[in-house]
Order: C-alpha cells, then structure tokens, then sequence
C-alpha cells in the first residue's frame, strides 16, 4: 500500500564534505540518490520533494549554544581550527562554508518533520541527516549540527507532548540522549555496539535519564559479532514494547546502516536483508503507535558502494510503502554511475542473499549468550519505569 513521503532535498546537501581522506563521503547520498531514482522510489504515488532552507540562528539555538554556532561560522570563514569546540581534529575537520552545509542539513531535517506535523505527508525524510553525536557546545563523532535533535525540538516548540526516537546506527546516539536526558516528552531508544569496543564509549543500560525522566533513556549495547538473528531478536524484545506503552505523536528513527559486516569502522556483523527488516518493522511500529507519522533520517554507513546506496534504497522504498524485492537486480546504468563517479564495481542486486530470520526473546532466555544478557539487562533497567515487566 502506498504512503505518501516528503523527501526533504537539496543538491547543496553533499557539501557537507571534510575532505577526501574523511570516511564519512557525501558520495554515498549521492549514489543513494541515484539509484533511488532508477528504481523508480521517486516515481512511487504520494512521494514528493520539500524545498530546503538553511536552520537559522535562532532554530539552531533550540539545540545549540549561541557562541558555538558563532565558533562553527569563524571556522568555516578562517579554516582555522578551534579546539574549545572540537573543530579542526581528525574526526571533524574545518572545511570552506561549513556552517552552510551544515545548518542546510539540520533544516532538512526540520523540514522533513515539519512535513508530518503540519499533515503534508505521513512520512518526511532525510537522508543526508542523523548526525547524532554533535553536542550542545561542541562538535563530535563527525557531526556539526545535531539535525536529529533540532527536528525533535522542533517538534516540541510547535506542542508535541511525546516525541519518541530510534536510533539503529552502530554507534551510541550520544548527542541526542544528552540534549533530551532529563525531559519525559521525548523517549530515546539507542542499539548500538557496546560502548567497550566503539565510539563514543556511552550507551550503557545504566543510562536510564535524568530524575525527572528516569526510564526514559534506553540504551542497548551489543557485543561485537552481533549479527541479523541477534540484532532483531535485541530491538524486538526492546523497541515495540516501549513504543506500544509511549505511543508517541511522532517517531523520529536514524537509520545509520553501519551494522554491516563490511563497514570499516565497526564490528557488527548485519547484512542488508537483516538492515531491510529493521525498516519495516520501523514503518510498521509508525503506524501502529505514531499514527504514522515517522520522520526518518540517515546517519553513519562508510562502506559507499556495498552498503549505503542499497540500504537507504530500501529505507525510502519502505517509507513509500513500494517495498523494492530483495532479488531486485541493480541497474546497468546505476553500474556505469557508480563505475565513473567512484571506480568501483557496484553490487548487483538488492540483497546479500541472508533470510535475516530470528528468534524471538520470548521464546526463552539464555543467561550463556552476550546479546541476551544486554537485553536482559536493558529490559530490567528501564521496563519497570514503564510498567512493564521485564521478566515477560
């Protein structure tokens, strides 16, 4: 059944670039793109394209520091680092008119959510967002702009009374968790590799929210090695549970897709059937609890041809509600695209050939397995400031 989708869009959105040596490539939203548009996403009933404006000052300081967003402006002026902020390291490098490209994206992602609240659309989307680590006075983890939480807070600014978020990126959405962690309006659920093998070393289940909001910060950390059948029996036995007992007026869910196993940068072993089923079972828990209002964003995914361009294929396709079949073969002129824009041979069909089949929690747990014991140990630190028992 078709739904209809905002895809919040702006060709100036692949120039947030910190250089070509930087793994996070504005190449990937491109071959995304691309792609979508061969496959026909685009052409699906009910999606459209909302015009992009830069976040202003003023919307940037729901989230943001004054002096922070000024420091981010002299940066991308002077190209001069500044440490006090975080700008000019390795992860986040000064580039020319890096405030630009930056509150380009973060008004994306307003955008998108200004979309399902006004009733535009059931669904907004931006897929060149999800930078969750940026902090309120400082850049981190490759992001300026934190345009996830701006969306959130937007959201709140206009009288949304429960926001609820989802973050399914391989790393802690840290940022986001920090600008919410004492406000019981929006209920932040993280699964991440654990915080003692990846960045950004936070995520733990003892990070439950600050006392007025205790429970209302959720932390899943998986042990590397985590594949399809473990990772979906973790959000499972997690996410729809506290969704169904929130029954949030939005969900807002980052889709990061470096949990593959071929991702440089982290130690998850998912597939793209396994990242595939994560999506629609993200659409559904929309409908279900948010009365379908779902604004969907990117996130991290460094592996530029294997896995981004796919995997967001298939997030957009299942918010179009025209699922692409994974058997699907990629287009001989996607091939030719990628071929000359990056040098390598793109993959052929729209799936790892995986059944990214699993077993539920409830069947039984097992004290001897790691993902387990993570959710057990999830599930006993936040269930019970819902009402629910974490036993069953």
């Amino acid at each position: 059944m078709a739904c209809s989708l905002r895809i919040a869009w702006d060709d100036g959105l692949t120039g947030y670039n910190f250089g070509p040596q930087h793994p996070l490539a504005p190449i990937r939203v491109e071959l995304t793109m691309d792609l979508c548009r061969r496959l026909g996403v685009f052409d699906a009933p009910g999606v459209s394209f909302a015009p992009v404006e830069p976040a202003d000052d003023a919307l940037l300081e729901l989230v943001h520091d004054r002096a922070y967003i000024a420091a981010v402006k002299r940066a991308g002026q002077t190209l001069q680092p500044d440490e006090t902020y975080s700008l000019g390291t390795l992860d986040n490098p000064v580039f020319a008119h890096m405030h630009e490209a930056s509150a380009l994206i973060a008004g994306a992602s307003v955008a998108a959510a200004r979309a399902v609240w006004t009733g535009e659309a059931e669904h907004g989307a931006n897929i060149a967002g999800g930078l969750h680590h940026a902090m309120p006075k400082k850049a981190w983890g490759f992001c300026v702009y934190n345009d996830a939480a701006l969306a959130i807070a937007w959201l709140l600014e206009q009288g949304a009374k429960r926001v609820a978020y989802v973050d399914v990126d391989v790393h802690h959405g840290d940022g986001v968790q920090e600008m919410f962690y004492n406000d019981p309006r929006v209920l932040t659920i993280s699964l991440h590799e654990s915080p003692l093998t990846l960045f950004p070393g936070t995520g733990y289940p003892e990070e439950i929210g600050g006392p007025d909001a205790e429970g209302y910060a959720v932390n899943v950390a998986l042990p590397a090695g985590t594949d399809d059948a473990r990772w979906l029996r973790a959000f499972h036995a997690i996410v729809p549970p506290l969704l169904r007992e929130f029954q949030p007026e939005v969900l807002v869910t980052q889709q990061g897709c470096d949990t593959h196993t071929l991702d440089p940068l982290a130690n998850l072993t998912l597939s793209l059937d396994g990242q595939r089923r994560t999506y629609e079972a993200l659409h559904e828990l929309a409908k279900e609890t948010a009365a379908g209002r779902w604004v969907l964003l990117g996130g991290g995914g460094y592996e530029l041809v294997q896995v981004v361009p796919r995997a967001w294929s298939h997030l957009l396709a299942q918010a179009a509600g025209q699922p692409i079949d994974p058997e699907t073969r990629t287009p001989d002129e996607w091939h030719e695209f990628v071929k000359e824009r990056t040098g390598e041979a793109a993959p052929l069909h729209m799936t790892d050939g995986r059944t990214a089949d699993y077993t539920p929690f409830e069947a039984g747990y097992d004290p001897a397995d790691a993902v387990d014991r993570a959710i057990r140990a999830t599930r006993t630190a936040v269930f019970p400031c819902h009402g629910i028992d974490p036993m069953l």
